[in-house]
């Protein structure tokens, strides 16, 4: 990689940053125009970390919840592309390597947490479940930091509101019984 790829894609990540930074202070319509910006020039091929990157916090930016799980299936499916590394399979007869690379680890829990959390929204319960319990299983990836502390905080938070969702092989009781 040269050294002016290497400017560029700091300067995606920067001007990521920037509009996070706007998410961040409330304003959520210019966050999302600048985020928007970003992934017309990125496009759907483009930098999967960027994509990753963009397409979380994009979700986080939307009003409509739908659109929120649009953004945050993106998300997860830029982090998808990342697993496959270069030279991991193929000529060697050996299959492609299928485990995140250690640094995408850390994102599993927030964006499955955030799949969950979506679904919820939509009043899809068991498919928060699903996105839940994945979040949980991919807990172990994360330090024990301010960060890593705060992704199990609200893996814990939405397991509470989950269980008193009525789960599909549950009977769910009569309005007058509720």
């Amino acid at each position: 990689m040269t050294e002016q790829q290497e400017a560029s894609e700091d300067a995606v990540m920067t001007r990521i940053g920037q509009a996070v930074i706007l998410l961040h202070a409330g304003d959520r319509e210019e966050a999302r125009n600048r985020l928007g910006e970003i992934w017309q020039e990125i496009g759907e091929e483009g930098d999967s970390l960027h994509r990753c990157t963009l397409a979380h916090y994009m979700a986080d930016a939307q009003d409509d919840p739908a659109d929120e799980l649009a953004w945050d299936l993106r998300a997860l499916t830029a982090a998808d592309a990342l697993r496959e590394r270069p030279g991991s399979g193929g000529g060697d007869g050996r299959p492609a390597q299928r485990e995140p690379r250690p640094a995408m680890r850390v994102f599993y829990p927030s964006l499955h947490l955030s799949l969950a959390a979506d679904y919820l929204k939509l009043q899809r319960p068991e498919a928060a479940r699903v996105h839940l319990a994945r979040a949980r299983a991919a807990a172990g990836a994360l330090s024990d930091d301010g960060y890593g502390n705060g992704v199990r905080a609200a893996i814990a938070r939405l397991e509470r509101r989950l269980a008193a969702e009525p789960a599909a092989d549950r009977p769910r009781p009569f309005p007058e019984q509720s």
